[in-house]
């Protein structure tokens, strides 16, 4: 079992609230995510989680049991960091092994359990090299090994693939991933990157200002965002905004549009612009608008016509796929 619950937690620092009043529910086996923007308070709340910070107020349990007060050693949670904090004199096999060995575990133990992580996460051949002759994928799935071996109730994961290039980032992400469903654990994820939040989650929580947005599946919140903050923070490119007059015309005060929810011209629409930048990706073309009023619309289209900058184009919203917002941000 790996349920996680808080309840009304707060977290102050110097008087500041970084996190004012959060409640949310993790149930045994789900992968969730916590995304939102630097500064937002995620790391926070997975660090009370950990019980790596004491709360300022309110009740952290697991599996129904409170956990408050319990130091980070016995709540039987397991924490990767962005750093892979390896021991560089050790071999992978002694970095893996290492925190039952802290624990007295018998040796034969010990040895079956580094060797069934080591299967799971492809590192069979390399447990008796040292990190230094690792590739830095490597050396997070030496980090995870560690975790993994100490069976825990529960993974807590702290932008993990942050270090990584972008190549590696997608593979590892798939590896995150496919773990979760050999494991069944409860996995709780970091991260600022709203398509690693996308891609990876059952459900995700997007947090601002220490607040919870919205918790929910990623096409969810994709395609019933909370407020404009989750609408404009999930999906990328990210949401096209309108408001006043135009906005009005929609019954709202503002109004939203995905970039793949226009249709594109080159002699008549709703919005007329010109185009600064077009990314041409070969399956698809991102074109970045001037708009007449609007300021920069994205634009995604599979439109086999070649765009350039300068060119003039003419945009119309879907009118089935609009969001409407009030005067509060909240979704009308």
């Amino acid at each position: 079992m790996g349920s996680i619950q808080l309840q009304n937690v707060n977290k102050t620092f110097g008087g500041h609230a970084v996190i004012p009043d959060i409640s949310l529910r993790i149930e045994d086996g789900e992968f969730i995510v916590f995304v939102g923007p630097s500064g937002c308070g995620k790391s926070t709340l997975l660090r009370l989680i950990a019980g790596l910070e004491d709360t300022s107020s309110g009740i952290i349990k697991l599996d129904d049991k409170d956990v408050t007060d319990t130091p980070p050693a016995k709540r039987q949670l397991s924490m990767v960091f962005q750093s892979y904090a390896l021991y560089p004199h050790m071999t992978v096999r002694q970095n893996i092994a290492f925190p039952l060995k802290m624990a007295g575990m018998d040796k034969g133990l010990m040895d079956k359990k580094v060797a069934d992580a080591a299967r799971v996460l492809n590192l069979t051949d390399y447990l008796d090299r040292r990190p230094r002759m690792l590739s830095g994928g490597q050396r997070q799935r030496v980090a995870i090994g560690r975790a993994i071996v100490r069976e825990p109730k529960a993974f807590l994961f702290d932008e993990p693939l942050s270090n990584l290039d972008a190549s590696l980032r997608v593979a590892m992400r798939l590896e995150i991933t496919e773990l979760h469903q050999q494991l069944k654990t409860t996995m709780v994820y970091v991260t600022h990157d709203q398509v690693e939040a996308m891609t990876m989650a059952d459900k995700i929580v997007v947090l601002n200002a220490g607040r919870i947005e919205q918790f929910g599946s990623p096409l969810e919140l994709y395609r019933a965002p909370a407020n404009r903050f989750v609408a404009g923070f999930i999906g990328s490119p990210r949401m096209n905004f309108v408001d006043g007059a135009d906005a009005g015309k929609y019954s709202a005060h503002s109004i939203g549009v995905r970039p793949e929810h226009f249709a594109l011209s080159r002699t008549a629409g709703t919005w007329k612009g010109t185009i600064g930048v077009a990314e041409q990706l070969g399956s698809e073309t991102f074109l970045h608008v001037h708009t007449e009023g609007h300021g920069m619309m994205t634009i995604r289209t599979h439109d086999e016509d070649d765009y350039h900058h300068g060119d003039t184009v003419y945009l119309t919203p879907d009118a089935n796929r609009i969001y409407r917002f009030d005067k509060a941000g909240l979704a009308a």
